[in-house]
């Protein structure tokens, strides 16, 4: 068994010539780890727990019970005019298609027809007229957005961007909620 045992002052005496001592050593394997210090940090102070960086410690989350949430921006005050242009603007600069739907009962996300993972009622709203292709500006999507508030006012009525390249749907904000909701 000794005589199996190499000393690493054997192994360190490498003759090398000039052009060698600018190369990278090839593997030789793992090295001990009994070569390297050991150090541990004691966890005794309270300073060492995770923390998000800030002076705010813990964020409220949403309240689960009597707010719903609809789509993206939805924990936002409703979009004025002007902030509803703006989104339009950006999701026709992305050369998406802007298309309405709308939903006369709930604009939400609800299970109520099954309970297998994964399932929800809700997801799938009316189409407003066809998908916007060859739109240009905003207010063209904006008189729709009007137009479909007169037909079915007491309905949600959300705004999407479908990328037709991959079709996908890129973008969903609601634009209009019944009052009172």
């Amino acid at each position: 068994m000794a005589s199996s045992v190499i000393s690493s002052a054997a192994v360190a005496t490498v003759n090398r010539t000039p052009a060698q001592a600018n190369m990278v050593a090839p593997f030789n394997g793992l090295k001990s780890t009994s070569a390297f210090p050991v150090t541990r940090k004691a966890n005794n102070d309270i300073t060492s727990i995770a923390s998000n960086g800030g002076r705010v410690q813990c964020m409220q989350v949403w309240p689960p019970t009597g707010l719903k949430k609809f789509e993206t921006l939805s924990y936002l005050p409703d979009l004025t005019t002007e902030q509803l242009a703006q989104e339009i603007e950006y999701l026709l600069r992305n050369k998406w298609v802007p298309c309405l739907e709308f939903e006369l009962e709930k604009g939400w996300v609800y299970r109520e027809h099954h309970q297998s993972p994964g399932y929800y009622d809700g997801r799938y709203w009316t189409m407003w007229k066809l998908p916007m292709f060859g739109c240009t500006e905003a207010s063209q999507v904006l008189i729709e957005l009007e137009e479909a508030k007169k037909a079915y006012p007491n309905s949600f009525i959300r705004i999407i961007g479908f990328d037709n390249t991959r079709q996908v749907q890129c973008i969903s904000f609601i634009a209009s909620k019944p009052k009172g909701v």
